[in-house]
């Protein structure tokens, strides 16, 4: 793959990130390319993304770490097919880390957490646009975990990295009614002060947008061919 070949994403920030870095990659295998078994050029993403070399391999081990390379000494990193069922897995912890800190939410939470969450849900309803969508998710899903008053919480989402690489309610046909659904059924626990219910929602909901996620990445044929 040449320089030429490498896509452009408009609004990408280019600074020395291997954050970005890891962004950029996700996006090549996402978008079909880099295939399974490609070697990812590492020259050519410092180049595109004006960087130096450092940072794309600091996201080349991060990569690794999630699944979607592997580093061969002296040979490179190279992109491996995924497994439908760790996405799935992938989405079940989201929906137990968010479940868990749901529960801790309503043991702990202000007077004031049911009417901001129910105002979230209430424009998320009306929202749609998928730049909406994603901004009232965040939301709604930040507003929780401040609300469980849990550190640990925010330990472990930092280390489930999302699997789309973009706007997840532009990039998965579902996930829109998926969220306003599944918001609005965890909304009903917690206005119940039923912790453990609002917790199975997020499970089930997450549980959902995962198996939509497998039927995008199954589409784009980035998984091997057996389940």
């Amino acid at each position: 793959m040449s320089l030429a070949d490498l896509p452009s994403f408009e609004g990408f920030e280019r600074r020395s990130s291997g954050d970005h870095a890891a962004l950029f990659v996700r996006r090549l295998i996402f978008d079909g390319e880099l295939s399974p078994g490609a070697r990812v050029p590492q020259n050519e993403v410092a180049k595109r993304l004006g960087i130096s070399r450092i940072p794309v391999r600091e996201a080349l081990i991060a990569l690794e770490r999630e699944g979607w390379v592997t580093i061969e000494m002296h040979r490179g990193a190279f992109v491996n097919a995924l497994d439908p069922q760790a996405v799935r897995d992938h989405y079940e912890l989201f929906g137990l880390t968010y479940g868990f800190a749901v529960e801790r939410a309503v043991l702990r939470a202000g007077p004031d957490f049911v009417d901001q969450l129910a105002e979230i849900q209430r424009a998320l309803a009306d929202a749609t646009g998928a730049d909406d969508v994603w901004t009232l998710t965040l939301r709604f899903h930040s507003l929780v975990v401040e609300a469980a008053r849990s550190p640990r919480v925010k330990v472990v989402l930092r280390a489930l990295p999302g699997l789309i690489p973009g706007n997840f309610f532009e990039l998965v046909p579902g996930a829109i009614s998926e969220e306003k659904r599944g918001f609005a059924a965890i909304l009903r626990a917690i206005r119940k002060s039923d912790g453990e219910r609002a917790a199975g929602e997020y499970v089930k909901l997450m549980r959902r947008q995962g198996d939509h996620v497998v039927d995008v990445l199954k589409a784009r044929g980035l998984f091997e061919e057996r389940e």
